[in-house]
């Protein structure tokens, strides 16, 4: 048998469900948690199927990037508005959550670093390959075909990394959605 519990000890381990800080805390980790779990997919489903396709044989399998006039929808028309779910989510968790336990805040500061790597990298590594890959596939930047792979797959790693940093922002929303009852422990 483990150590004894009294009463006052498991009081203080639960959250008090009528604060309003833990009211909006609950709010918050919804958005998060769902925001991160849709963003996951997509970027999964990104990985496994869309990005195959058009790096199975470059540069004239770019043919197929999800870029341009022949496609209805731009990924950044998704993942843009999804990215604003996910500072909502994500900073009013931590706001709401000001008040927790260090150990508590620790999970919602592993899910804002995560998405600030997110934010950060999108700009920096990932738009010019863009243009480059566009222009390659539309011909007003020609490369050769030994640039078209290297780019090709370049994309590939640095999209799987952002693509932990995900999983990784979705976990840590999920752990502290998951031990809520725990967030106002000492």
């Amino acid at each position: 048998m483990g150590p004894t519990v009294t009463y006052e000890a498991k009081k203080q381990m639960h959250i008090n469900v009528n604060s309003s800080g833990a009211r909006w805390l609950v709010v918050f980790l919804w958005i998060s948690v769902s925001a991160w779990g849709v963003g996951l997919g997509a970027k999964l489903f990104e990985l496994v199927v869309l990005i195959p396709a058009w790096a199975a044989n470059p540069p004239e399998s770019f043919s197929l990037l999800p870029y341009g006039p022949r496609w209805p929808f731009n990924p950044g028309d998704f993942f843009q508005p999804l990215s604003a779910l996910l500072v909502i989510g994500t900073l009013g968790a931590l706001f709401s959550g000001w008040k927790t336990s260090g150990t508590y805040k620790a999970w919602l500061w592993a899910s804002l670093v995560s998405l600030l790597v997110i934010w950060a990298a999108t700009p920096t590594l990932f738009w010019s390959m863009i243009r480059d890959l566009y222009g390659a596939s539309t011909g007003t930047r020609p490369i050769t075909e030994a640039a078209a792979q290297s780019l090709a797959a370049q994309w590939i790693v640095y999209d799987w990394i952002r693509a932990g940093f995900i999983a990784v922002g979705f976990v840590c929303a999920v752990r502290a959605i998951n031990t809520i009852h725990r967030a106002y422990a000492a």
